[in-house]
């Protein structure tokens, strides 16, 4: 055979091409492999080292193709069906996935360690089928009972098939065996939280605290957003984070195409969400899609998450100028898909949150990149160029604070949806577990947004309000049981505390309709649930932080024409609450203000608030055919 070197044979060729590529230099190594499969098309051996050569050179397309042909060569060759199960599900491809790695795993019985066993249990989970995860990783953990990411994964398995106790127990194990690997921390409270188990909370904060001061390890940033942070060490935790663990997945960075559209002419936005299906940012964003003008805006929707076949589903489909779903896609293709359909700015809902793409997130898909309504707070790195907010939430002193500049609005940086349904019939305060009587207090905040600090004053307002109940989301696993044992322990009757299971949409706004008042969260205050409870008529009391998770309500409640409601400080809230129970007319008088504001209120004007925020992309684009860099800027009202 002739190659730029001279080669005795095929294998010969081979050992020199293993060679380059042990050292780094792929490209050559890759040449030599192509000539040997140019002299013997059938060769296993360089069709596999070709395969993981373009793999390290980020050609995906081509690395899928070699893989496959060398396991369609030789069926028998675990490491050719590990590789192209790693390379699957980086491209989405789940099942395929973890078709793969379970054949791997059958091909070679004799691992050494249990990294293989790991990958599959976490592929099955990333698949949805967490039962076989868990059977998967509780044999991993067998193999290997010192492995921290065994523990970590099964963590994840835990999570995700409804065991949140036993998850915590499991990141616990996983952060005791690797303290360095500070992400266990984080997940370990989240579960905590999510089950409304308090009894490490103090020195899980702490901890994290000290991550982020230190920067020691990883703090992952949706989890800052929930403990006693300021946005300094918000914006800490989230530019360590974007530089550990989105930034490597930048590289290789193509150029963003350029797509100058004709002076005034009309943009194309691309929304970039895994949530467009029956989940909260639908709720409230779904007529924003449909609202746009499309004389001067083209919207494009990529979805990366689940097609659950919803009402919701079918209406987001129809909203769009182009629905894609991009499941299955990489980096790369997503990218081509955005020049293709000639995206001038990229409008991410996802941010650090539960199922972003890390590696979109890492990529300049479009020249204007924009974070909104999904994260509450900065992602830490210089892809995102702008983030949306308003005068409560991102207020221009908090600019230090963030590396995207500011987007201000007027009025509310949240939109909401005028089609929420809103006649579903009233339950009877039977059916729903309350009592005959009494006044209802409700927090149907996620569960795990309950502090200690803050079930402590709820249970200070129901002491405060005989007769009273707190109606509260219910929480997975134990966490119904845990929250009774704490009122209990707070002198409290723990019969007070009802539990609303989760509803659809038309019968969980419902609900509200029995309630007297509801108490926000803190400091990751309700965003659609405080939306919920104004567009239902229902009085909602919040403290105003200094963060933007911990300042959504507020600007919901004074977007909504509510601003009485809104309170400085826990001693505050907590005397609100109180006052408000016994003052049945100034309680009737808000409703009443509410349901009028349904038609008139700033926050509930969905085509006014298209035209705020379409004025912002115009002044984005703007400022970027003008080569000028991105800037914080106000949007005039209308």
């Amino acid at each position: 055979m002739s190659t730029a070197r001279h080669f005795a044979s095929p294998a010969e060729a081979l050992g020199y091409a293993l060679t380059l590529h042990q050292n780094g230099r792929h490209a050559e190594c890759g040449a030599v492999c192509r000539a040997i499969l140019a002299v013997q098309p059938d060769h296993h051996g360089a069709s596999f080292l070709l395969g993981v050569t373009a793999f390290a050179l980020g050609r995906a397309e081509e690395s899928q193709r070699c893989l496959a042909l060398t396991i369609a060569l030789k069926p028998d060759l675990a490491d050719a069906c590990f590789n192209l199960a790693l390379l699957l599900r980086r491209r989405g491809r789940l099942a395929e996935a973890a078709a793969l790695q379970a054949r791997a795993v059958r091909l070679a019985p004799g691992l050494a360690d249990a990294g293989p066993v790991i990958a599959l249990g976490a592929m099955l989970r990333e698949s949805g089928r967490p039962t076989a995860s868990r059977a998967v990783l509780r044999r991993a953990a067998a193999l290997a009972p010192d492995d921290a990411e065994a523990w970590r994964e099964s963590g994840h398995a835990l999570r995700d098939a409804g065991e949140p106790g036993a998850a915590a127990t499991a990141y616990g194990r996983a952060y005791r065996l690797d303290p360095g690997r500070t992400e266990s921390l984080g997940d370990q409270l989240h579960a905590a939280l999510s089950h409304c188990d308090w009894a490490g909370y103090d020195d899980l904060c702490r901890e994290m605290l000290a991550v982020i001061d230190s920067g020691r390890g990883i703090a992952l940033p949706l989890l800052t957003l929930m403990i006693d942070t300021g946005p300094a060490r918000q914006d800490r935790a989230a530019r360590h984070f974007h530089r550990a663990v989105v930034q490597p997945l930048a590289l290789p960075q193509a150029a963003v195409p350029a797509a100058p559209p004709p002076g005034g002419g009309r943009l194309t936005v691309a929304y970039l969400s895994a949530d467009f299906h029956e989940h909260a940012t639908a709720y409230l964003a779904a007529e924003l899609f449909e609202l746009h003008d499309r004389n001067r805006f083209r919207v494009v929707a990529c979805s990366y998450g689940p097609d659950d076949g919803s009402p919701m589903r079918r209406r987001l489909k129809a909203a769009f100028d182009a629905f894609h779903d991009i499941r299955g896609c990489d980096a790369e293709a997503v990218r081509a898909l955005f020049a293709a359909e000639g995206v001038h700015i990229l409008v991410d809902l996802k941010g650090y949150t539960r199922h972003v793409r890390f590696d979109l997130l890492a990529r300049r898909l479009a020249p204007v990149q924009v974070a909104y309504l999904g994260y509450p707070g900065t992602l830490g790195g210089d892809g995102v160029d702008y983030v949306i907010g308003d005068r409560f939430v991102t207020p221009p002193e908090h600019q230090p604070h963030y590396r995207e500049r500011l987007a201000i609005l007027p009025h509310s940086y949240q939109v909401n949806d005028r089609r929420r349904p809103l006649d579903a019939p009233v339950p009877d305060r039977a059916a729903c577990g309350l009592p005959p009587d009494g006044f209802v207090f409700c927090a149907f905040n996620a569960p795990f947004k309950i502090t200690p600090s803050l079930f402590g004053l709820w249970m200070r307002v129901l002491a405060r309000v005989p007769g009273s109940v707190l109606w509260l989301q219910q929480p997975g696993g134990d966490g119904a049981d845990n929250l009774r044992r704490e009122a209990a322990r707070r002198g409290v009757d723990p019969g007070r505390l009802v539990f609303a299971p989760h509803r659809p949409q038309a019968g969980h706004l419902a609900r509200y309709r029995l309630a007297d008042l509801f108490l926000d969260s803190f400091p990751y205050t309700g965003h659609t649930t405080v939306s919920d409870a104004l567009w239902m008529g229902l009085p909602v009391v919040t403290r105003m932080g200094d963060t933007f998770a911990s300042r959504v309500a507020a600007g919901l409640l004074n977007a909504a024409g509510l601003p009485e409601t809104v309170t400085a400080s826990f001693d505050g809230y907590e005397a609100l609450a109180v006052r408000l129970a016994g003052d049945p007319a100034t309680l009737a008088g808000y409703r009443r203000r509410l349901d009028a504001g349904r038609a008139t209120a700033p926050l509930f004007d969905s085509p006014r608030f298209t035209r705020h925020l379409e004025s912002a992309y115009r002044t984005m684009w703007d400022r970027h055919a003008a080569g000028l860099p991105p800037e914080s800027f106000t949007v005039p009202p209308l």
